[in-house]
């Protein structure tokens, strides 16, 4: 009885795992602990930012001084943002060379999601200048992610009171007859209204000298002094002048509620002038797609917003929160039918 006693302990005994020692036990914990840490490190830096985005401030990226139509837009993308991804959104004004300078700050920028770029309607018409030259640091459809078009803004073009035109199409007549030389201002060489403005030239016949400007608050103030006769910019940037009779506004790109009783320059037979205007999100090319879903979504929601409507359409703004298929779409477009005419004209960047 004794012997098949100690036999059944012996097999139970067996049966059972050792127990190991406490300092055994710590050092397989050690070890664990280190495999696991290694892992983590080995697992690439994006995944880790696609799991928290996210994690810290977001950078917009204003490529022109404070106060004009797309600092303003931004700021006001930048309030609601903040409030749904629960970080704050800042914005930086990075002005210079047309707009190029902050874009190309963003393009070489990590693709994380913290530094994005709110660019207008101006971004191709520089970069095709600066392409056409062999300068350009970048490529907006190589170099970049369209997210979103925040707005659409229509483009105005202005004449100071003084002169003795209702719409564009007077403008005109009267710079063929006009013995005074006629100054045009832009918001700088390559720019959107530096487009326009060699374009009526080259289609009209008229003499302008154009005189360019760091932005739109400047070059307003001085078709309000008078020392430019013709200009333009985003419609946000002299609405208040318009409606208030201190400029006279000729034409819009493209019609807009804001100013319903102003004709198109199609309208008026000018269809190279017809272009629409925008503003739009960017991200660095290699942004990873659900970082570009994320900041998609809040930017959608802030043009939702009510209170972000209202102050969009009283500056003549249409609030978008467009797809990026069609701010693709708009950007390809635009690019198609504005980069042979820089060529064309050899605008300049400078």
């Amino acid at each position: 009885m004794n012997s098949d006693w100690r036999a059944k302990a012996a097999q139970s005994k067996a049966a059972w795992p050792v127990h190991q020692s406490r300092s055994t036990g710590e050092k397989t914990r050690r070890e664990l602990i280190r495999v696991a840490a290694l892992a983590m490190a080995l697992i690439p830096a994006s995944v880790h930012s696609q799991e928290r985005f996210p994690a810290r401030n977001i950078r917009i990226v204003v490529p022109f001084p404070a106060g004009a139509t797309t600092d303003m837009l931004a700021r006001l993308f930048a309030q609601r943002m903040s409030d749904g991804l629960n970080q704050t959104v800042v914005v930086e004004n990075v002005g210079g060379a047309g707009g190029s300078l902050g874009a190309d700050q963003v393009a070489k920028a990590v693709p994380d999601g913290y530094t994005l770029l709110f660019h207008n309607i101006t971004f191709t018409t520089t970069t095709s200048s600066l392409q056409f030259v062999g300068r350009s640091r970048h490529d907006i459809e190589q170099d970049f992610v369209p997210i979103a078009v925040g707005a659409y803004v229509p483009l105005l073009l202005l004449a100071h009171p003084s002169i003795p035109a209702r719409d564009l199409k007077e403008f005109v007549e009267y710079a063929k007859q006009t013995k005074e030389p006629l100054f045009y201002g832009s918001t700088g060489p390559g720019s959107i209204m530096n487009l326009m403005g060699e374009v009526l030239k080259r289609d009209t016949g008229i003499k302008m000298d154009h005189v360019p400007f760091r932005g739109a608050a400047p070059l307003v103030q001085e078709m309000l002094s008078g020392r430019i006769q013709f200009g333009g910019d985003q419609l946000s940037s002299s609405l208040q002048h318009v409606k208030a009779g201190a400029l006279k506004a000729l034409a819009v790109t493209t019609r807009s509620a804001a100013l319903p009783d102003v004709p198109s320059a199609r309208e008026l037979g000018f269809p190279n002038l017809d272009l629409r205007g925008w503003n739009g999100f960017f991200a660095p090319k290699g942004t990873p797609e659900p970082v570009i879903a994320r900041l998609h979504q809040e930017i959608a929601a802030a043009a939702r917003n009510p209170e972000v409507q209202q102050r969009m359409l009283d500056v003549g703004a249409e609030p978008s929160g467009s797809s990026q298929a069609e701010m693709r779409d708009m950007l390809r477009e635009q690019i198609a039918k504005v980069r042979p005419m820089v060529e064309e004209l050899k605008l300049v960047v400078q």
